[in-house]
């Protein structure tokens, strides 16, 4: 429907009621009424004609409807009656035997005021409904009399007792809000039952025997509670800033940590690399010096055999000249025996060849395991509900110490109960993980993963057949690997921060000397079926013997 259509039709809905004398408030009429202005009043030039004071030709104020139907302001129409004896339509001039009892019309003042808000019209001024010549700017408004005041006709309000009582509003606020639709009474009560806002006439008719109380009495403290839950969203909204803030800076702080470790990581490759060169190349240099010093010796001797071989040549030359065979045939197996060679005569061309091809495989071989174990490097944390309780775990979840007195937890499933171990958050069931260990000043030990379904409780045997792949240290010097019959560890220098590289498919734990860079030992063609945890345990404290704690060392995504 186009909008010149939905213009005809409020005027058909207009000329109904006027032709009818059906009070503009009639509810019979005014859902068509309705529909057809809010569809219409942003694009209808015409409605606007349709919504003026035939008296001050302009937009209605306060807009009251006379008993033939016709719609006045309240102010125009009052003043036109004050100054006669007849009271008459002064549109149709209908006459009144009485003066009729003008009530604001509820139902078209938000069609005035959506017109003028869609209009952009801006809202009319409210005058005085008692003012007689020059109309002046109403202060109040009364919900009882529903009329506006001026600051001089307000004043009664003010003095009277029984005016005292009534409720004043703002001039031009929205009266439908205010008033009763049923009884046209000021909303004066609230009913707690129902949850609605009444006027007196509903206590004694449908909210007879409801909870009702005066309407400053519920919205005072509706009005506190509203204030502290907006406090309280404000204060929550401060504390998420400052929690999103804090872990942003956690998070930096992290990502400079892992930037410096990156660093150390790498600088300790190079160095390993440089060290390796650096060895390949005096390898290398003996190597040769050694071939030098063989080749020298050769050719020493091969000279002296030259010598030799000449000297045979000379005699054999002198012999042709003899007649004496019989000392031919006497010397001749000395002569044709050839000169005694030393074992390096025998040496080959590939013997003198340095083996230069395996060091360079090593040295490749290092780098890849390094740059594997980076890429696999993972978060750990400690479980503080596996932690057996004489062990304490820092608040960061990265150390666990061994102390003498006990502390009183929950036995609970996951809890060791026995033996001084924890195990992590963090569980693998596929692929490859690496992590770090520092161990440093530590005299007993146990470091390793173990699958989730491990025995707890009481005395546990650490085999990989119960669950354990670990390596130990006891009494400072003696390390062992936890197999079923346990395999002593011969190592060069004493660990200081051991990892550990776990690849899930190939059935593999392997423990590393992070500092020399060295292989500690390996768990091989092991079955994993289960998720593993990393395991630790930092072993009983006797006497305040072990001071130092287990801490994972290095953390990188």
């Amino acid at each position: 429907m186009t909008c010149k259509k939905f213009c005809v039709c409020v005027c058909v809905c207009v000329c109904v009621l006027s032709l009818t004398h059906t009070p503009f408030y009639d509810n019979s009429y005014l859902c068509t009424l309705y529909l057809c202005v809010l569809c219409t009043c942003i694009c209808s030039a015409s409605l606007s004609e349709e919504l003026k004071c035939s008296i001050c030709l302009d937009l209605f104020t306060d807009p009251v409807s006379t008993p033939c139907g016709h719609n006045f302001c309240k102010s125009c129409l009052s003043q036109c009656w004050n100054n006669s004896q007849t009271y008459r339509c002064p549109f149709c001039k209908a006459n009144f035997r009485k003066r009729p009892d003008l009530k604001i019309n509820t139902a078209l003042r938000p069609v005035l005021e959506l017109f003028r808000e869609k209009s952009g019209l801006s809202k009319s001024e409210v005058l005085c409904d008692f003012c007689d010549d020059i109309k002046m700017k109403a202060l109040k408004m009364c919900l009882v009399c529903q009329s506006s005041y001026c600051e001089t006709h307000l004043e009664p309000h003010h003095r009277v007792a029984h005016l005292r009582k009534h409720k004043l509003i703002d001039p031009g606020a929205n009266l439908e809000k205010y008033i009763c639709q049923k009884h046209e009474k000021p909303l004066e009560l609230f009913c707690r039952n129902d949850q609605t806002c009444v006027c007196l006439l509903c206590t004694v008719t449908n909210h007879r025997d409801h909870n009702t109380v005066a309407v400053e009495e519920e919205s005072r403290p509706r009005l506190r509670k509203m204030k502290t839950d907006v406090q309280q969203m404000i204060q929550d909204r401060i504390k998420r800033i400052q929690d999103i803030r804090h872990l942003a800076k956690l998070r930096k702080k992290t990502s400079e940590k892992e930037k410096a470790d990156s660093i150390k990581l790498f600088t300790d490759l190079m160095r390993s690399i440089e060290r390796c060169q650096s060895e390949l190349l005096e390898m290398m240099e003996q190597k040769q010096k050694a071939a030098e010093k063989q080749a020298e010796e050769l050719i020493k001797e091969l000279e002296q055999e030259i010598t030799e071989l000449k000297r045979r040549d000379t005699e054999l030359e002198q012999l042709s000249h003899t007649e004496d065979h019989l000392h031919i045939l006497q010397i001749y197996p000395s002569l044709i025996r050839p000169p005694c060679t030393s074992s390096c005569a025998e040496i080959s061309i590939s013997d003198t060849q340095l083996s230069v091809e395996p060091l360079r495989k090593a040295l490749v071989h290092l780098q890849e395991t390094l740059d594997e174990k980076l890429s696999r490097t993972v978060d750990v944390t400690l479980d503080p509900d596996t932690a057996y309780p004489n062990l304490v775990l820092s608040d960061d979840g990265k150390q666990v110490t061994s102390k003498d007195i006990k502390h009183k937890l929950p036995n609970n499933p996951e809890r060791f109960d026995y033996c001084p171990c924890v195990l992590a958050h963090e569980g693998f069931s596929s692929g490859r993980f690496y992590f770090e260990v520092q161990v440093k000043g530590m005299t007993d030990w146990d470091l390793g993963v173990a699958r989730e379904s491990i025995n707890r409780k009481g005395i546990i045997t650490a085999i990989p057949e119960a669950g354990y792949w670990i390596v130990v240290l006891r009494n400072g010097n003696n390390y062992l690997a936890g197999e079923s019959s346990p395999v002593p560890l011969s190592l060069r220098v004493k660990p200081q921060v051991v990892g550990v590289f776990v690849d899930y498919e190939e059935g593999l734990v392997s423990f590393y000397d992070v500092e020399s860079r060295s292989h500690i030992f390996s768990f091989t063609s092991q079955s994993f079926t289960e998720k593993l945890f990393p395991f630790f345990s930092p072993c009983k404290n006797e006497k305040g013997k072990i001071a130092a704690p287990l801490i994972i060392s290095r953390q990188i995504q």
